[in-house]
Parts: C-alpha cells; structure tokens; sequence
C-alpha cells in the first residue's frame, strides 16, 4: 500500500491533500519542491490554513481561479478548503507554512471554520519578516531552536486572527467547505490506495454509495472524474521518482499503479508537455547548470 501526499495534473482537475505536522513542531515549514522549476501543482485543496513567502525569484499562484503573482518578499494566504494551483516556470526559493485548522479551534466560526483575508498592508511586512525568520531558524535547527521558532509561530497566529480574520462569512464558502469535507474522507482512501487496482465500483462499495452518486461527487465537487483523479495521483508519484532516482521509466510505471511505461507516459505528457524521458534529462542538465 502507498502513501499520496501530492496529485498530478489535468487542467480542471481537483485533489485533496493530507497536511502533516513536522514532529517537533506544531505545524509544517518546508522549501517548495518546485524550486527548480518547469513545474505545476494541480487545483487542490486540503484543510489546513497555508502561507507561501518567495524568498527569490517567482512563482504564478491561483486560488479560485483568481491569479495571485508572487514575486521576492510576497506571501499569499490559502484558507482551509480554499482551491488553489500554482504555476512555476522558473527557479525560486519559497518557503511553504501549514498550519493544521484545530490550531484554530478556539475561534471557529460557523461549520468549524475560519476564513483569512489576503492583505493587511499594516501587516504584511512583519508576517514576511516572522517566516522568513522562523525558515532561517528552523534550517540551522541550533541548540533550543523550537523555542524561538514557536515564539514567532504565535506571534504569527496572533497577527492572522487580530489582522486578518474574516468574520462574515459568505454562505457558499460555508457550503463549499462542507462538501469538499465530505468528499475527502474518499479521497483519502484512494491516496492510500493509489497504486492498486482500484475501480469506482469498489470505492462506491466501501463507502455505501452507489457507483453513480460516487461518479456524480467527484463530477459536482472536485470537479473532476474519477479515472482522472487516479491517474493524476498515479503521475504525481511517478515524477518524484523519475527525478530523484534512476530507476527505468517501466519500473517507474510499474510501481505507481500503470500497466506499462507507454501509459506513463501518455499521462506523464497531458501534464508537462513531454515525454518522461525528455523531462528526466533537461531536468539533470538544470541541476548540473545550478551548481
């Protein structure tokens, strides 16, 4: 059995996302994977309330289709349930910050959920200037280093639920979380299950649905069939591997659930506009050139 942390990409495709705390902290900070980029992450959405802060160069954001441009120094604020892409043709250093939605418990509003504002212009430096901190801090991971990282962690909730907190919430952003809560727990399930043999009609079974509903909640709420959901899953795990190890493109396939490498690669082109084999080697050669 596999674990799904990221999906693949058909344009108008929708996934969900399992956000995970770092083990010794209360929330998630990592580097973008996407910093070298010719790289895209689908329309997806999970529940965690996320911040992404470019450090150097740039990145296209989306968050309900709405174009967001990041450039060095600008963060964009990503709501729980919000659907968002990104778009990066070019190298960049970009911190992602995820924060799990219980953090926010305590100041729910309706239906458990809390929605942010995207700009406070009193504010937004001294949010860039807290991750920017807490990323330099948490790298070099020194003696007691938890301690000043988490003292600007609640610093930085202080800012979101005083600055940006919205407290009147639209009845359809409600209606939206609701669903897409509900869709997930399936979506779940298959991330868990991706790289198995694993039919709609199975899915429907152990979850009480008919086929047909099943087919239509993937439709209405992610915006999305199910052949096409799985086989972006399928192709997201076959790019990490194609460009972290050297393993063949078959054995790639393979171990991502498609029943050859010409399946791979069929999928692996709707995506990134060539071949795994093309893709594989521009990428080395990208590598080789920023050393």
């Amino acid at each position: 059995m596999g674990r799904l942390m990221k999906a693949g990409e058909i344009e108008m495709d929708f996934k969900h996302e399992i956000v995970l705390p770092n083990e010794d902290l209360p929330f998630r900070m990592f580097l973008f994977e996407g910093y070298n980029g010719n790289y895209k992450v689908i329309k997806h959405w999970h529940r965690s309330v996320e911040i992404f802060l470019v450090l150097e160069g740039k990145i296209d954001f989306y968050i309900n289709s709405t174009f967001f441009p990041l450039e060095k120094n600008k963060f964009t604020l990503v709501n729980s349930n919000e659907i968002h892409s990104i778009d990066v043709p070019d190298p960049n250093t970009t911190i992602v910050l995820q924060i799990p939605i219980k953090t926010f418990e305590a100041y729910w509003e309706e239906d458990q959920y809390i929605s942010f504002k995207r700009s406070n212009s009193e504010q937004d430096n001294r949010i860039v200037d807290l991750v920017s901190n807490m990323w330099k801090i948490y790298e070099k991971k020194e003696y007691g280093y938890e301690l000043i990282v988490k003292s600007h962690f609640y610093e930085l909730l202080h800012i979101l639920l005083t600055g940006y907190k919205e407290n009147d919430l639209d009845k359809e952003v409600l209606r939206q979380n609701k669903n897409l809560n509900r869709l997930s727990k399936i979506t779940n399930y298959i991330k868990e299950n991706y790289n198995q043999e694993i039919s709609l009609e199975s899915i429907a079974e152990i979850f009480g649905f008919s086929p047909t509903y099943l087919s239509k909640l993937f439709k209405m709420y992610g915006k999305v069939n199910y052949k096409s959901y799985l086989q972006n899953i399928r192709v997201e795990y076959g790019y990490r591997e194609l460009v972290n190890t050297d393993l063949s493109i078959s054995d790639i396939a393979m171990n991502h659930g498609f029943p050859n490498s010409k399946a791979f690669s069929k999928e692996f082109k709707k995506r990134y506009g060539k071949l795994p084999s093309e893709y594989r080697k521009e990428n080395k050669f990208s590598k080789m050139t920023r050393k």
